[in-house]
């Protein structure tokens, strides 16, 4: 994904706002807002919000399990199911 097309400065934002919203909504691509020439944000529509917040947990997950596999943190399936049909 390119950004280079998505780069609006602040003062861009304020004049055009309901634009730029239909905008994201549309396109479902992050805008980037400047300020004296620097990036200082990032805008996304709420639907590519929640699928990146997703992600991030997905890939939490994924970090853990690793570690844990790392570090000897395992345990069979049949012992796995064995404590469950005890606790169960």
């Amino acid at each position: 994904m390119r950004l280079s097309g998505q780069v609006r400065s602040i003062s861009y934002l304020k004049a055009h706002a309901a634009e730029l919203l239909r905008e994201l909504v549309d396109n479902q691509e992050p805008l980037v807002i400047t300020h004296n020439g620097e990036a200082k944000a990032v805008i996304l529509d709420i639907a590519s919000y929640d699928q990146l917040q997703e992600t991030a947990a997905l890939l939490k997950l994924l970090s853990l399990a690793d570690r844990q596999v790392e570090e000897g943190m395992l345990e069979s399936a049949e012992d796995a199911l064995a404590a469950y049909r005890v606790e169960g």
